[in-house]
């Protein structure tokens, strides 16, 4: 049941599903491939220069550091921050880490709703939904879901759109 407000439509609210656990394992791979492409740049130097200086050796360790912290702290941080939530209303979502987004994407606004599923995703079993509107906002998106959610939550709001009155604008 959705929370309203006298007739205006549905209030911006904590979302209350959670993304799949497997999306900790997504985020930390994503994160950690990036970290190696920018680790390997700056090893290679390191390696390659006979007596390399040692301002290169710690900015390489330096990153390092920072590339494990990353790769561990921020996929949890995330999978706590991430909610999702459909109602016959509305869609609510909650996401980011650092910079954190609530949004709203009103039933009778949605335009598409689309399934994504890249290598890494197909690898763990999951999927991100993306639901567009007119607002200038750009789409809603749901990331780290279940592939057999994401495939429910499109099949639900696309029937759940089809029967709402309005013209998605």
């Amino acid at each position: 049941m959705s929370e309203t407000t006298s007739g205006a439509g549905p209030r911006l609210r904590a979302p209350v599903n959670l993304v799949s656990r497997r999306a900790i394992g997504h985020w930390a791979l994503r994160a950690g491939l990036g970290w190696l492409v920018v680790l390997l740049a700056q090893a290679v130097p390191v390696v390659l220069a006979a007596g390399a200086p040692t301002w290169l050796r710690v900015t390489l360790l330096v990153s390092a550091l920072v590339a494990v912290a990353h790769v561990v702290v921020m996929p949890r941080w995330r999978y706590r921050v991430h909610r999702w939530e459909t109602t016959p209303d509305a869609v609510f979502t909650r996401g980011g880490w650092v910079n954190q987004e609530w949004r709203l994407a009103p039933v009778s606004r949605i335009q598409t709703v689309d399934t994504a599923r890249g290598p890494l995703q197909q690898l763990l079993g999951l999927a991100t939904v993306t639901v567009t509107t007119a607002s200038a906002q750009g789409p809603v998106t749901i990331e780290g879901l279940d592939a057999e959610v994401a495939a429910r939550i499109v099949d639900e709001l696309t029937a759940t759109t089809q029967a709402t009155p309005g013209d998605a604008t």
